[in-house]
């Protein structure tokens, strides 16, 4: 199993709020994500001037972000393992949660750490498109509760299922259900990363039309950014944290 270390470095979220935000995290992991992905993990709390075990994977919450309108971004650890990074203060300036925030970075750090993984769609013998397998963007603006911690919607595998489409009974394509159609279907405020294979355009972001514009350009250091760039450039920065 995955082991990820949670490391609270906010100056505006205290540490005794961090025990009932990991057991909330942790729910979310073991009861409602890995039934669905088969993905589990455990998350460690780790003091606030501890170390965490280089072997484990993070999520740290900070307060501000480094990189232009990010909530959160990925790097890696000193060791090369996978690393969420979580801008608490940001976040709320922003408007949202930033428990929800966190439980995002999770999700997809857990669902796709190397940020490779994609899903192709033929159109013709000669074309097809790739869709980035991201868990939470397409359903970002949605939320819910876990015993008060709000967290991240995420989509079930039917939802890269296109063929699924119009089956009885319909099946549920994210959590909360939200979703009524597998990709490239959005939730307002929702996007995915599409590549049109043999046209030459690289990565673009499908985009639902009532999105903020600040989504539209993917932050440096961000899981959209290194998807776009070609595999010799993709070197996460070792973490100086």
């Amino acid at each position: 199993m995955i082991t990820v270390a949670i490391v609270n470095q906010s100056s505006i979220v205290a540490d005794t709020a961090m025990p009932a935000v990991v057991d909330a995290l942790q729910r979310q992991v073991h009861e409602h994500f890995a039934p669905a992905w088969g993905i589990d993990a455990a998350l460690n709390l780790v003091a606030r001037d501890a170390m965490p075990d280089p072997t484990w994977w993070r999520l740290v919450i900070l307060d501000d972000s480094d990189q232009a309108d990010a909530l959160g971004y990925h790097e890696t650890t000193a060791s090369g393992l996978p690393q969420g990074l979580v801008f608490a203060r940001t976040t709320q300036e922003d408007g949202e949660k930033w428990t929800v925030t966190a439980s995002h970075e999770l999700l997809e750090m857990l669902a796709d750490p190397e940020i490779n993984l994609t899903v192709f769609v033929q159109d013709s013998d000669e074309s097809g498109r790739l869709y980035a397998y991201e868990v939470c963007d397409a359903v970002e603006s949605v939320a819910y509760p876990i015993d008060g911690v709000p967290v991240s919607d995420f989509v079930l595998p039917s939802y890269f299922e296109p063929g699924t489409a119009g089956a009885t009974p319909a099946a549920p394509f994210d959590y909360c259900q939200q979703l009524t159609m597998p990709l490239p279907s959005l939730l307002p405020g929702g996007y995915i990363g599409m590549y049109q294979v043999g046209m030459g355009a690289g990565w673009t972001q499908i985009t639902d039309l009532r999105m903020r514009p600040r989504r539209m350009v993917p932050a440096a250091g961000s899981r959209r950014m290194r998807r776009m760039l070609p595999r010799r450039r993709q070197v996460w920065r070792p973490s100086a944290r």
